[in-house]
């Protein structure tokens, strides 16, 4: 009995470091204005290997917990730009930025950071 109670207290903890070994936690701004953004945003994150997404208005700040086995960092960023959204990593396309409606459309910098 000993040896078993062991054996799944191994596994218990075997389970809880590979879950947390294998997700991110990330913020990052996101370019953007209005509610219709924070929607678009949080949909196109909607995506397996995202656990969590969250856009601001305010801080424009994007909050993303993610799967690292399933989605990687950059894709994140990339599937941003694909919907018109600017982030530190992917400027969006001039076609992509050009499709948001007219009040989503945000200034936009010349060059990432």
């Amino acid at each position: 009995m000993n040896k078993q109670k062991s054996f799944l207290l191994f596994l218990l903890f075997f389970y809880v470091f590979s879950f947390n070994a294998q997700t991110k936690k990330t913020s990052f701004l996101v370019s953007g204005k209005c509610g219709m953004c924070k929607d678009r945003i949080e949909n196109a994150l909607d995506v397996k290997g995202v656990i969590f997404a969250s856009w601001s208005e305010t801080t424009l700040l994007c909050d993303v917990t993610f799967k690292t086995n399933k989605i990687t960092e950059k894709e994140i960023h990339e599937l941003l730009a694909f919907i018109g959204h600017d982030t530190p990593l992917c400027r969006a396309s001039d076609e992509a930025y050009d499709k948001l409606h007219p009040c989503c459309h945000y200034e936009r910098k010349d060059t990432l950071k």
